[in-house]
């Protein structure tokens, strides 16, 4: 008797050892899952998940801002606003988006259409001084959540 509960105990010690780390994690799973304490690992994987593209050079808490805010900006993506909170989003900048109107109405049948022929509109980034910006990553920013037809334009506003 006395060597089967040897062979039992060395056998259930053995599946702990292996299973630990399967339970841990388990365990766990929820702080994986939540973007304010996922290992900076996962944070990619997360990411594919809300159909987010992360910048690997960004610093690691400009990444866990964006997806934090991924869910709101997906149902906004192509507005105005949400181009606007997209680029804080990402840049940590605020934006202003102008655009050349279209969005009036007239009680005279004959009267011209609102806005210009070409549908367009500038994002202008408000940036402080000491701050450097990358024009051409604000426009690739910008040109990935605008709708396709729309011409747009960045501008930089030193603050």
């Amino acid at each position: 008797m006395y060597q089967e509960h040897s062979f039992v105990e060395r056998f259930c010690s053995a599946l702990d050892e292996v299973m630990a780390p399967v339970l841990c994690t388990l365990d766990n799973l929820p702080a994986y899952l939540d973007v304010a304490t996922a290992p900076e690992d996962l944070l990619p994987w997360l990411a594919a998940w809300t159909g987010v593209v992360l910048d690997p050079g960004q610093a690691r808490e400009r990444q866990r801002s964006l997806l934090r805010r991924a869910v709101t900006l997906q149902g906004i993506q192509g507005t105005p606003r949400g181009i606007e909170l997209a680029v804080e989003a990402v840049f940590g900048l605020r934006a202003e988006v102008q655009e050349t109107g279209a969005v009036a109405w007239s009680t005279d049948a004959d009267a011209a259409l609102p806005g210009e022929p070409v549908q367009a509109f500038v994002v202008v980034v408000f940036a402080p001084d000491d701050r450097t910006v990358d024009p051409s990553r604000l426009d690739l920013v910008v040109s990935a959540l605008k709708p396709a037809h729309v011409v747009h334009r960045v501008d930089v506003v030193r603050t």
